[in-house]
Order: C-alpha cells, then sequence, then structure tokens
C-alpha cells in the first residue's frame, strides 16, 4: 500500500521515511543482539532451566502460564517489543526442552507482550495519552489489571486450542 502511495504521488518519499517509526527500529535492532548474546552466552539456558526446575514435571499449560507471566512482567517496565524479542527464544528453548511444538508458547508470549495494559510507559501509544488525558498511573492500574488478566485467562485457554503442544 506504501509502495502504491509512493508510486502514484499520493505520498512522497520524504513523507513515507517520516512516517517511519525510527525507535521503534532501533529498539527491535538494539533486543535482537541482546536476545542472541542470551542465546550464545547460555543465559536463555539458564532461564529455562530455572523455569523448568520450578515447574518441574507439571503440564506444559503451566510453562505457558509461566511463559506469559515473565512476559507481562517485563512488559511492565521494559516497551512491548523488548520483552516479546527477549522472552521468544526462552520460549522456544522451553518447548525444545519439553519435546513440545514451539508455536503455543511463541503466541504466548506475543499476546503478553502486547497485554502492556498496567504501566502508561510500555507503549508510546499509551504514554501519549497520558498528559492531555490527565490520566494517573493508578488509573492505568484499576483497568490494566482486569484486562491483564482477561487475556491471560483467554491465551491458556486459546493457544493450546489453536496450536496444540504435539505439533
Amino acid at each position: 500500500a506504501v509502495l502504491a502511495a509512493i508510486f502514484t504521488r499520493c505520498l512522497t518519499m520524504e513523507d513515507a521515511y517520516r512516517a517511519i517509526p525510527w525507535s521503534s527500529i532501533v529498539l527491535v535492532a538494539g533486543m535482537l543482539p541482546l536476545a542472541d548474546a542470551l542465546q550464545q552466552t547460555g543465559g536463555s539456558d539458564i532461564i529455562v532451566n530455572t523455569l523448568m526446575e520450578a515447574v518441574g514435571d507439571a503440564a506444559p499449560d503451566v510453562m505457558l502460564s509461566c511463559l506469559f507471566i515473565l512476559t507481562a512482567g517485563l512488559g511492565l517496565f521494559l516497551s512491548t517489543t523488548a520483552s516479546a524479542v527477549l522472552v521468544a527464544p526462552i520460549a522456544i528453548a522451553a518447548a525444545a526442552k519439553l519435546s513440545i511444538s514451539p508455536y503455543p508458547f511463541a503466541i504466548a508470549v506475543l499476546i503478553a507482550s502486547s497485554a502492556a495494559f498496567v504501566t502508561p510507559f510500555s507503549t508510546p501509544v499509551v504514554a501519549l495519552v497520558v498528559e492531555p488525558g490527565r490520566y494517573k498511573f493508578i488509573d492505568f492500574v484499576k483497568t490494566g489489571v482486569p484486562l491483564l488478566l482477561l487475556a491471560f485467562v483467554v491465551t491458556l485457554v486459546t493457544a493450546p486450542l489453536l496450536f496444540p503442544y504435539g505439533g
């Protein structure tokens, strides 16, 4: 669509360039090496082993819950993109350790990283409305916690149904 807008001269190349969210691109570009470093240095394995020790021989749903909580917890302080990029390799490694499909874990990480409703600084869009809307931090907590819990329950139920653990 962007290319069509540029070729039909509805949008100039400069306008298209200005519309790119460079902060998000730089964030992802910075987090990818960090996630790779976690993988290369064994940091992901340490986190996965810690999760495996905590979960033990419990059902994969327990690991799915842990990954959701870890991602959502990081999303309280990091951007949604950063939390997804950091936890996705951990989720995939956890699925490999459990010898199950990584898809339900990856979906849980993606949804949990997008469920940054509890704090105003998890996403730039939300941060932009705080001042004009005269919102307080507690406003986000009051509405964000129930929404996050709802997202958790829906993810816990639907991710394994749509993307079975068996592959």
